[in-house]
């Protein structure tokens, strides 16, 4: 059963790489089409850098989710070699995926409105004038159509594959 924790471990491990690959791709279009839409609201572009506002994977929009794929390949080779600590390090590890997974996708539904929030407590005036609803249906857009099919799928792997990594283990 050790083998099968391993396994999901390493779709977790891949569904969190995925996060970076998608936006590294695709975020430079997402930005051209977030930086029309300010220009359409009459918002000068600049707004973005100037609050350090990114859709690129750079910072920790890489940062978390490949030490989050590290800390699940590294218990996957220790669940692949059978060590003892591997139990403990998956219930730890794997319950703490699934809560930050619950963090992301509730992030992701209430996204218009921590951004406004985000936004408003920035205290750039010009920035607190940005419809936020447009602007991020702008950027999101600019992804193609299956990366919302491949977000759910991700949720999918991460929520499916901690749960069973963490039976697997309670019953090894």
């Amino acid at each position: 059963m050790t083998t099968l924790a391993a396994a999901m471990q390493l779709l977790v491990a891949a569904a969190f790489v995925s996060i970076p690959v998608v936006r590294h791709r695709y975020g430079p279009a997402a930005r051209a089409a977030a930086v029309a839409e300010l220009r359409r609201q009459n918002v000068r572009p600049a707004v973005l850098e100037e609050n350090k506002l990114r859709f690129d994977a750079g910072g920790h929009e890489t940062a978390a989710p490949a030490a989050v794929a590290a800390v699940m390949i590294t218990i996957a080779a220790l669940n692949f070699a059978g060590a003892d600590l591997a139990q403990i390090l998956t219930w730890i590890f794997s319950s703490l995926v699934v809560l930050m997974n619950v963090a992301i996708v509730y992030s992701n539904l209430t996204a218009v409105k921590s951004v406004q929030a985000a936004f408003r407590r920035k205290g750039d005036p010009e920035l607190a004038r940005v419809e936020v609803a447009p602007f991020l249906q702008a950027a999101e857009g600019a992804f193609p159509r299956w990366v919302r099919a491949q977000t759910y799928l991700r949720n999918t792997v991460v929520f499916a594959g901690s749960a069973i990594a963490l039976v697997a283990v309670s019953v090894a």
